[in-house]
């Protein structure tokens, strides 16, 4: 006599994560006015700094004029301290510093949040090691540390936009790392451990995107720093190229004749202002929508 058992046989857990999308998360964030209107702005300052010098009047070390001169049919805005159209080194300069603000802070995204996803998966000592090495940069401030970087090697645009982005890193990783610990406690993560998923696929397929809401907040506070430092570097003098335009070196070579043409230094002055404005409300509006702030409101 055959004999049936009713023991059923289960499947295998399914792996079920917990994710906000990140598309969700901008689109609920766009529903706040301040979102809206960091993004206005950061969209016409990167539109000036991309699409600038193909409707610049003159090149960006053509003379005008006599320097410092006010405004004229020759230049607009008037001229330099060298007697360069100061509205062409304008629409020529947005394109230095924010390239390498972008590539710093991409350098310091990638590489902090590795660290940090890494540090917070192991639970060992190697989150030790990893943490206490982020701490020991951490204890320099970002500006010293790119200063004996130029010091050393001298004002190459590589070494600045490394040195921007290895001072980044830190402060991501530890964004990433906290973010992380509570993911990695979860059932899923667990599941997904027990069924013998390798830890790569775990950590990029399962824990990654669920950091990602406090990460698209990081990187627009880091976006906003890298810009203040790389136009500050400039500011003091360590522009990649002394001879080329750059917001920053503009501020820095026409600040002297600031009361006799003071558009030389407004121009750029605003621009970097303008930009982190929008970049810092940008990261505002994400953030207050990943806690749920003014979400009841949505900014109408």
């Amino acid at each position: 006599m055959a004999v049936t058992s009713d023991i059923a046989v289960t499947p295998e857990p399914e792996v079920i994560t917990a994710r906000r999308p990140a598309g969700a998360l901008l689109r609920s964030s766009l529903r706040l006015w301040r979102t809206r209107i960091g993004v206005a702005l950061v969209v016409l300052l990167v539109v000036v700094a991309l699409f600038g010098p193909f409707f610049a009047p003159h090149g960006p070390t053509d003379f005008v004029g006599a320097p410092n001169t006010g405004p004229s049919d020759a230049a607009r805005f008037g001229t330099d301290h060298i007697g360069q159209d100061v509205w062409s080194r304008f629409l020529w300069g947005g394109r230095e510093v924010l390239g390498m603000a972008v590539a710093a802070t991409a350098i310091g995204l990638i590489l902090g949040g590795l660290i940090g996803l890494v540090a917070a998966y192991s639970r060992n000592i190697l989150d030790d090691v990893l943490m206490r090495a982020m701490d020991v940069i951490l204890a320099f401030p970002q500006i010293m540390l790119a200063l004996v970087a130029i010091a050393t090697v001298g004002p190459k645009t590589w070494l600045l936009v490394l040195t921007v982005g290895l001072t980044t890193m830190p402060r991501v990783a530890r964004v990433a790392r906290g973010a992380a610990q509570p993911i990695v406690e979860r059932d899923f993560v667990a599941a997904a451990e027990a069924l013998g998923v390798p830890r790569l696929r775990i950590l990029v397929g399962e824990v990654m995107p669920n950091t990602l809401s406090p990460l698209l907040v990081e990187v627009n506070l880091r976006l906003t720093y890298s810009i203040g430092l790389i136009a500050g570097l400039a500011f003091l003098g360590f522009a990649p190229n002394p001879n080329g335009a750059d917001w920053g070196f503009m501020i820095q070579e026409n600040r002297l004749a600031l009361v006799q043409q003071p558009w030389g230094v407004v121009l750029p002055v605003v621009a970097i202002a303008l930009l982190t404005i929008g970049t810092g409300l940008v990261g505002d509006g994400i953030a207050r929508a990943a806690v749920g702030i003014d979400r009841s409101r949505g900014g109408e």
